[in-house]
């Protein structure tokens, strides 16, 4: 061990977590104090480590170290939640009375009540200016922010005290805000013929269909899939944010036997069976006393963002994500997480009318950031909560959970559907549009050699694309022995020539 490093203090949060004995998910950032050196930071594994110089050193006190970690370590209500409950109220009443007036002692009161439901023995405060609970600078808010007198604060913070996620404004998030990602779009969809982009909707709709399905490894009937699609054609029109279009929404994507009229009665959980009597858990939802409470605050947060025109983005992760993570049915939480992000980026109109943005099939592409935006909190929350499983796979959850549920950090969630939206203009939609282009010349090409019915067409295409541009023997005497060698040499220069872009691509990846 270094040497230096035995004299490093804790300082902020994780002085708080190690003098409190506090259960929780860790922070993004983590403070030390050190008697030498400058300050220094270094990432690992996706988190922040600062070494302060001795000068930064706040003392001893529960008030000094909640300051330094607001100053430092950034608001963590998760962290901050956990703390209050186990805490001395007097060790709260002596830092906020040494500093009555003080920003940081105000932005403690308001926490402290907020998050408790607690008043604290202390008189409203009469005078001075009104100051914000989070920097616009550094985080997402809602605007204007609601005016509390009694702390005079701007609470303006993404939800209420049952559900209120925290996105920070990280480097990546303000690049990627910088990016008019709807004119991007426009710009896109305008540089085809309005016929062509009529047609590749329902190319879409489907596309986005399979990719969701397959996700969770499903493979659904016509009719499953015909009811999704028809539910995504809904989405610009209607904000399904509300517990009645919810429970529909659930009960019209799955098998109907399992339709349920409220939120699940059952602790469920994300797993996989290993053997016989034996799972792997991967993620536990919030217990089913905890959903009803949990899920009015999401729809409330949902509310508080789009009265404040919170990024398009931004809002959609908090919402989507949050919803994914509270769980609130026995089944089919993924495909409404999914479908949730298309209805809020459409009704938050960044996505144009009338325009079907298969954002699914590039989480399918990109598995590894997907996996790694939920497992970024499924993952320490595991570690938290103590469970048990009987002989039926059966869960108990054996403590209170609800908090670790009910104020999420989802910066990480954010970037992450940032970079989906990204790929899903730039990739997926220019992808399918290309493919339609390229099917129209191909089919041109091919009518000018042998004017067959559109459906041989549609046959030819397709069997040659699947086998590198070239129409295998068996494909040629089964379906199209009427051509001759000529014919079928030009057909499949004309294949080849028209889908070169997506052969190649099909070839590279079979290698």
């Amino acid at each position: 061990m270094n040497p230096e490093a035995l004299h490093n203090r804790l300082a902020g949060y994780a002085f708080l977590i190690e003098k409190y004995r506090l259960n929780v998910m860790p922070n993004w950032h983590s403070s030390l104090v050190s008697p030498t050196g400058t300050l220094r930071s270094a990432m690992q594994e996706g988190q922040v480590k600062s070494i302060y110089p001795s000068s930064y050193w706040p003392g001893n006190s529960a008030g000094d170290h909640l300051e330094f970690a607001l100053k430092y370590d950034g608001v963590n209500l998760g962290i901050l939640s956990t703390l209050f409950e186990t805490i001395p109220k007097d060790h709260i009443l002596g830092y906020i009375n040494s500093k009555p007036t003080g920003k940081y002692a105000r932005k403690i009161w308001f926490l402290f009540e907020f998050m408790t439901g607690k008043n604290l023995p202390l008189p409203n405060l009469t005078m001075g200016n009104y100051i914000e609970v989070l920097e616009p600078e550094l985080y997402y808010t809602t605007t204007p922010g609601l005016r509390i007198q009694r702390q005079r604060v701007l609470d303006n913070l993404l939800g209420g005290r049952s559900f209120c996620p925290v996105i920070r404004r990280t480097e990546k998030l303000l690049i990627m805000e910088g990016i008019d990602l709807r004119k991007r779009c426009e710009d896109i969809v305008t540089a085809y013929p309005t016929e062509l982009l009529r047609r590749a909707l329902s190319y879409l709709y489907s596309k986005e269909t399979k990719s969701s399905f397959e996700i969770e490894h499903i493979n659904p009937g016509a009719s499953r899939t015909e009811k999704f699609i028809a539910m995504l054609k809904m989405a610009e029109y209607k904000d399904f944010c509300d517990k009645p279009l919810l429970i529909d929404l659930q009960n019209r994507i799955i098998d109907s036997r399992f339709c349920d009229p409220d939120y699940r009665k059952n602790q469920n959980y994300v797993g996989q069976t290993l053997s016989c009597q034996k799972q792997r858990v991967h993620f536990i939802c919030p217990k089913p006393a905890d959903l009803p409470y949990l899920m009015e605050g999401l729809l409330l947060s949902h509310r508080m963002m789009k009265e404040s025109m919170v990024s398009a983005v931004v809002h959609a992760a908090a919402i989507s994500y949050g919803f994914v993570f509270l769980h609130p049915f026995e089944d089919g939480n993924g495909r409404i997480h999914r479908f949730l992000i298309h209805n809020i980026l459409s009704r938050r109109e960044l996505i144009p009318k009338g325009l079907m943005f298969p954002v699914s099939a590039a989480m399918l592409k990109n598995p590894a950031i997907y996996d790694h935006s939920l497992e970024a909190f499924s993952r320490p929350l595991l570690s938290l909560i103590e469970y048990a499983l009987d002989d039926l796979g059966q869960m108990t959850v054996q403590s209170e959970t609800g908090r670790w549920y009910r104020y999420i950090d989802m910066t990480v969630q954010a970037e992450a559907l940032y970079d989906f939206v990204s790929l899903t203009i730039e990739n997926e939609l220019v992808e399918e549009l290309d493919f339609l282009v390229s099917y129209d010349n191909t089919k041109q090409a091919i009518q000018a050699i042998v004017d067959m019915p559109d459906r041989l067409i549609d046959l030819f295409i397709q069997l040659c694309s699947q086998n590198n541009g070239q129409l295998s023997a068996r494909k040629h005497r089964a379906y199209f022995d009427f051509l001759n060698n000529d014919e079928l040499i030009r057909m499949e220069k004309a294949v080849q020539s028209g889908y070169e872009n997506f052969i190649h691509v099909k070839s590279c990846s079979e290698s």
